[in-house]
């Protein structure tokens, strides 16, 4: 019998203790994209003192990933999305990141 409705799905520990916050990680970087970049200009410019002359920036962007980390419900979206993306390939056999992909002309 296939699981269609996510909530019907049983997620493995790898996938809840791993691969879900992986999934979470990505995310938040993306979302907190302007403090990464802060925080990386500031360490290409402050070289070896970038410990000490980067501190405001490195808060800034710890702050921001914590509170998407420690957010359940941006668990539960990333879940959801893991779970999507799980059906999808159960049915396709593609991985997510290669669904995007044009087949050769050749073929």
């Amino acid at each position: 019998m296939e699981a269609t409705n996510t909530e019907e799905v049983h997620l493995r520990h790898v996938e809840t203790d791993v691969l879900i916050p992986k999934m979470m990680r990505e995310k938040a970087k993306e979302l907190c994209a302007d403090k990464v970049d802060a925080f990386t200009h500031c360490c290409k410019e402050s070289g070896i003192l970038m410990a000490f002359k980067c501190r405001k920036e490195n808060s800034a962007l710890k702050d921001c990933l914590i509170h998407h980390y420690q957010n359940p419900g941006f668990f539960e979206e990333c879940k959801q999305q893991y779970i999507q993306e799980k059906l999808e390939y159960e049915k396709t056999g593609i991985p997510a990141k290669h669904r995007g992909q044009k087949l050769p002309a050749s073929m």
